[in-house]
């Protein structure tokens, strides 16, 4: 009798913890790339538990990392939303991983920043620059132009994020390429550049590396505005944006539901609130700017460069800019690293 009651026992326990594991996963909405110290998704993330019960692991992904584990992952998927580069959400849809949705507020996001169907949306867009912590200079001139970084002053200062696997990384090859005088058909003013910058040792991360610069370890980081915005106000560093001379491109970051996803009903609930009054504001206020203009508080504005300053940030075909993507990054792995 004993026996069978333990057995019992050791298997009500197994039934209940089986039971509550999968309440618990009910109650998930797996998102890939929402790493929380990137455009403030941790506060993001916060915000959709209290709204709405759900519950948004971190993940540190980048764009690429993203993509190809969605693509890996096709036949069982794993993921229920994903944030991108607009140029791997146009490729994620070309590869089938992503599936139509069209979110609340759908009719405020302008044409142009969203697929037609819904496979993918803006939610907020950020302005590529330098983002400088001013300390870690320790007394050299905070650098105003693309060619300022290849001066020998600021050997061993110079981050930017893999141009072959992050999507930041390929905004700044764009841009430096369309400052150059290149274009989205001739990366060669781009690489040329990259062959140069070697000689200064640049340090070159997969991944968001906001803490690296908040602690001066790269003290000059190819990044967006938001971030730089973030660190400087909420964060208190000494850290100045500088929009440089020769221009630079703003782009679109955008979601997705994913294809066949185990959660979908959370995944839109999730994209629902990114997009809502409340997601929309949080946005605003890490310094992002949201696709909803109306999210954009006088307030937080007036913490943003002039823009007089953002009149040198130009926009490019973005279509354009995902189709030319693998063949600029295999051209950089091999002529540029």
């Amino acid at each position: 009798m004993k026996t069978t009651l333990k057995n019992f026992t050791r298997a009500t326990l197994l039934a209940w913890g089986l039971a509550a594991s999968a309440t618990a996963m009910a109650q998930n909405a797996i998102c890939y790339n929402c790493p929380p110290e990137w455009a403030d998704w941790g506060s993001q993330i916060k915000a959709i538990k209290a709204k709405t019960g759900i519950t948004v692991p971190p993940d540190n992904k980048n764009s690429g990392q993203s993509l190809a584990q969605l693509v890996a992952e096709k036949a069982s998927p794993v993921a229920d939303v994903t944030y991108l580069g607009v140029t791997f959400a146009i490729q994620a849809q070309k590869d089938g991983v992503v599936t139509a949705y069209k979110p609340a507020a759908w009719a405020e996001i302008p044409d142009g920043l969203k697929d037609p169907a819904g496979h993918w949306f803006t939610i907020h867009s950020g302005t590529l620059g330098f983002m400088v912590n001013v300390d870690a200079l320790k007394g050299k001139p905070v650098p105003q132009s693309w060619a300022d970084l290849l001066k020998p002053d600021y050997k061993g200062l110079i981050g930017y994020l893999d141009p072959a696997s992050a999507f930041v990384g390929y905004v700044g090859a764009v841009a430096i390429n369309q400052a150059r005088g290149g274009t989205l058909d001739n990366f060669g003013p781009g690489i040329d550049y990259f062959k140069a910058l070697q000689k200064n040792e640049p340090i070159v991360p997969k991944q968001t590396s906001y803490a690296r610069v908040l602690s001066g370890e790269i003290a000059i980081l190819l990044d967006y505005d938001f971030n730089a915005y973030r660190a400087k106000y909420k964060d208190k560093a000494n850290v100045q944006f500088v929009i440089p001379t020769e221009g630079t491109v703003v782009v679109p970051y955008v979601m997705s539901l994913v294809a066949n996803a185990p959660h979908a009903d959370n995944g839109k609930k999730v994209l629902d609130f990114v997009l809502s009054d409340e997601g929309q504001a949080l946005w605003a206020n890490a310094y992002l700017r949201p696709v909803r203009a109306s999210a954009m508080s006088k307030e937080v504005q007036a913490r943003f460069l002039p823009a007089s300053e953002y009149v040198r940030a130009k926009t490019v075909d973005y279509s354009k800019m995902a189709a030319v993507q693998k063949a600029f990054s295999d051209r950089y792995l091999k002529e540029a690293q």
